[in-house]
């Protein structure tokens, strides 16, 4: 028997120890009808999996095995032819899928635990029947206003693979890949939208009827690229083309994040730095990175390797999806040789880390901070490294894009972000940078 999701959170709550008495509720307690809850796919409020009892680093790990495909496939992205919500982390790895938000589809509204991705425009979920799906899906028979867009809908001219039929009116269908090594089958479909206390009706998404593949997040994908069916260009006015997310630590259990949608609530004084777009890649959010530095070292990096190019689709960009930052490999080498001269300690590799070494309590650790045009980021020491459960192991948190993959791209990850107010702020162009505690 399925338990409902209210249940599973109050079960999941008498199963914490101690004095969890004083830690806050699954439940958003956010009260601003445009500020949802982020959570983390490991948080004790995410409704897939207990908490594994593995060291922290060998999670992150686990996390990052799939960035590779996924800077793939960002780098593969190509121009297609035709309020703020609690984020919080989930319990088992969604692959590709790190942060959540809780949505709410149909009349009446069907709660859905759909990862945020910014490198995407349309939103999908699984539907009821879906072949190869999760246990739960989207039951569209159950809801009053939802509603099938044939191939005459404005709609199906901005998805890609399509699937019409010539003989006469049929169903938008389409197929799309996703993380690099998954698909699924979906008929574009309509139906309201709610984000905490928001309603966007008539909102378009892919209903799944088949997938292929481990990278199709279990609950769906909430698209928030700049293409025209993401979640700004539906919403229109309501958000009037911006947004902000805080993303809370890998560690932490709650809905302690949010999304907040619309200027309303955003950060009066933020450093921002131009966002830049690519015809060719245009759901991506491009910005301009002219430079590393290392502790007071500005590493000597050839331009060439960070410059934006429309073209080949070379520069940098801002991704909610993948886990540790990825540099193109002459960038990594040279951020990682500079900062192992400035350690000096013996060093080893660990996964995806290359640059792991033992802490002692006296050593300074040198910040790395990255340049943009207009704006500073100096990382937090807890988004440069990686520490391990027990013991005084640490890793440099960042990598050099595959070897196996022609990528020109570099992608400042999640990890880097947390604890961060990101804006988006699509209308003016520019991104934002605060410092914002979401633990």
């Amino acid at each position: 028997m399925e338990l409902p999701t209210s249940f599973l959170f109050l079960f999941l709550a008498l199963l914490i120890p101690g004095n969890s008495a004083i830690d806050p509720p699954c439940t958003s307690s956010k009260s601003d009808h445009s500020d949802l809850s982020v959570i983390h796919i490991y948080g004790k409020c995410s409704p897939f999996s207990p908490p594994r009892p593995e060291s922290w680093i060998n999670t992150v790990m686990k996390m990052a095995s799939k960035d590779p495909k996924r800077v793939a496939y960002l780098s593969g992205l190509s121009a297609q032819n035709k309020t703020s919500v609690p984020v919080a982390s989930g319990q088992q790895v969604l692959n590709v899928g790190n942060y959540l938000v809780q949505v709410k589809i149909g009349t009446p509204g069907q709660l859905m635990f759909m990862v945020l991705d910014t490198s995407n425009d349309a939103a999908w979920v699984p539907s009821s029947g879906c072949n190869g799906c999760s246990s739960i899906t989207f039951a569209p028979n159950a809801s009053t206003t939802f509603g099938v867009l044939d191939c005459s809908a404005t709609q199906c001219t901005q998805v890609i693979s399509l699937a019409c039929s010539t003989a006469g009116p049929s169903p938008c269908m389409f197929n799309q890949s996703y993380g690099g090594d998954s698909s699924f089958f979906a008929t574009l479909s309509q139906d309201s939208l709610r984000l905490a206390s928001d309603i966007v009706p008539n909102y378009a998404f892919g209903c799944i009827s088949a997938i292929s593949g481990g990278s199709i997040p279990p609950q769906g994908l909430l698209g928030l690229g700049r293409g025209p069916l993401s979640l700004l260009s539906q919403a229109g006015s309501l958000y009037d083309n911006v947004f902000s997310y805080c993303l809370p630590s890998f560690k932490s259990y709650y809905f302690s994040g949010s999304l907040k949608l619309g200027p309303m609530g955003q950060p009066r004084s933020i450093r921002t730095t131009p966002l830049l777009k690519n015809p060719h890649r245009p759901s991506l959010y491009y910005v301009n990175l002219t430079g590393v530095s290392v502790g007071k070292v500005k590493v000597p990096i050839p331009q060439q390797f960070l410059a934006f190019d429309p073209d080949t689709g070379a520069g940098t960009v801002i991704d909610s999806g993948t886990v540790i930052t990825r540099f193109v490999e002459p960038v990594y080498s040279a951020i990682r040789d500079e900062f192992r001269k400035q350690v000096s300690d013996p060093f080893s590799s660990l996964g995806a880390f290359d640059t792991c070494f033992s802490t002692k309590p006296e050593e300074v650790i040198p910040t790395v901070t990255l340049h943009f045009s207009g704006l500073d980021l100096a990382l937090p020491m807890e988004n440069t490294l990686i520490h391990s459960s027990a013991g005084s192991l640490a890793c440099l948190a960042m990598a050099a894009a595959p070897s196996n993959v022609n990528s020109v791209l570099n992608v400042i990850a999640n990890l880097q972000q947390q604890n961060l107010r990101i804006l988006f702020d699509v209308a003016n162009s520019r991104l934002g940078i605060a410092r914002g505690l979401c633990n």
